[in-house]
Parts: structure tokens; sequence; C-alpha cells
């Protein structure tokens, strides 16, 4: 079992350094605000509560509720401050090649930011399509983030994770310092002990 985590891991590590090569061919079209305040927010859900149920649009046209999940798919809700920024645009390319991860765990990702659908919709192009949802919490502005205790003062949301089980349950969260993307050892453990 050890070895088989060793070889995750050290699977995980090659497919970010795949994303990061990727999000540098396009680099001139990225904003860089440059270090910003590590965290700006104070969480409002808690591990063992069931996650509040929101809807928000795709950039795929469609409107995701998150309790259409409940019963069917674990989720990891990817909060993140915002689009056309550097550790962003490495972020999301990085779990779009570690799609067997969360395969494996019977799990979605729903990436989410404060961004408004038609720049969304160009990012995630320009970064080459992404194979989970990305929702814009645009308007009213940061209602879900703010639900969770993730909008910032500067109206983007935090680079958060919130790990919710089939049954709709909050079970692991993450604020990461928004000028870092999280591990992705980190989320491969979370999804572990979610099937156990």
């Amino acid at each position: 079992m050890k070895r088989l985590s060793l070889s995750l891991v050290l699977l995980l590590l090659f497919f970010w350094g795949a994303a990061l090569a990727q999000s540098t061919a396009y680099k001139e079209k990225i904003f860089d605000p440059g270090p910003l305040k590590s965290i700006d927010s104070r969480l409002k859900v808690k591990v063992g509560q069931i996650a509040p149920d929101f809807t928000l649009p795709a950039i795929d046209g469609r409107t995701i509720r998150l309790s259409d999940y409940q019963g069917q798919k674990n989720v990891v809700l990817s909060f993140v401050p915002a689009a056309w920024t550097p550790v962003c645009s490495d972020q999301w390319p990085g779990y779009h090649l570690a799609r067997g991860l969360f395969d494996d765990h019977d799990a979605v990702v729903l990436g989410i930011s404060t961004d408004n659908t038609p720049s969304q919709f160009a990012w995630v192009r320009q970064m080459g399509d992404l194979w989970f949802p990305v929702l814009s919490d645009f308007w009213p502005h940061g209602a879900v983030a703010d639900q969770y205790g993730l909008l910032r003062g500067d109206g983007m949301t935090e680079r958060a994770l919130v790990f919710i089980d089939k049954k709709g349950i909050i079970t692991y969260t993450h604020v990461n310092d928004i000028n870092t993307r999280p591990k992705l050892d980190l989320i491969a453990a979370q999804l572990a002990a979610m099937n156990k």
C-alpha cells in the first residue's frame, strides 16, 4: 500500500510539473498581481456539517447545483481568486491532468471564482479546457464564497478546498496561502480518507 501511495505521489508531481509548463506557454497573457495578503477571510463552515447548497452558472451553459451530486459523487470545491493570474493558471490544469485521481475516488471538482462567465470561458479555453465544471460566483458577487466564509475583502475568493462526501457532509476544509497552490498530495490524502 505504501509503495502504491509513493507511486501515486510521484505521478501527481509529474502531472503538476506538466501543468506548469502548459501555463507558461501563454505567460504573456497572465496578469501578475504580485504578493497578496495570505488569508483575508473567516471560514463560516465546519467539518461535519452539511455543505451549504448553491446553484451557479457554468461556462458550458449549464446551471450546477451542489445538492445534485448528493448520493452520486464526492465533491471537491476548488475556490480560486481570479482568472488570468499565475497561480490559478497552474492550479486547475494540474487537476485536469490528475483526473484519474479524482475518478479513482468517485469525486468531481467544481471550480469556482468570482470572475464573470465570459472571462472564465476565455481563460479556460486558453488553458486548453478542463474536464470539470468551472462556475461563476460573479452575481450576486461572491455570494457562495461569502456563504462559506471564503470571500476576501478585495472581492476575490480565498484559494481554498472544501471536501464534501456523497452524503453532502463537509469532511475537510483547507484555506491555502493565496500566493501558492495547494499540494496534490494533500488532495490525494483527503480523497482517500473520504472513501474509507
